[in-house]
């Protein structure tokens, strides 16, 4: 059982930065692989990013491509995503997700536990 816990979302102005936290519960953290989804207003839940269990292998969504990204210290129980160059269409409630499953998936069906989701809102 892993219990997730995001942070750090906010309100901040389009050209700025966030960092979002995931920490997690539980002594096995280091075999899931990790992502972060986003969920705006109306819209469905899409994949940002992904980590690996080790953290050796990322994957990025294209619409973020180049301005997050993910990373993971495992002694830490943590799962991090910094957020530069914001845009309005950034704006959404981001969640990030834990799979025991190697390898990792963009479909949010594929994933066994969320956290509860922290809102990120960029004013143009």
């Amino acid at each position: 059982q892993v219990q997730l816990v995001e942070s750090g979302g906010g309100l901040v102005q389009a050209g700025g930065s966030l960092r979002l936290s995931c920490a997690a519960s539980g002594r096995t953290f280091s075999r899931y692989t990790v992502s972060w989804f986003r969920q705006a207003p109306g819209k469905d839940r899409e994949f940002a990013s992904a980590i690996s269990r080790s953290g050796g292998i990322i994957n990025y969504a294209d619409s973020v491509k180049g301005r997050f990204t993910i990373s993971r210290d495992n002694a830490k129980n943590s799962v991090y995503l910094q957020m530069n160059s914001l845009k309005p269409e950034d704006t959404a409630v981001y969640y990030c997700a834990a799979r025991a499953t190697l390898g990792y998936s963009s479909m949010p069906t594929d994933y066994d536990y969320w956290g509860q989701g922290t809102q990120v809102t960029v004013s143009s």
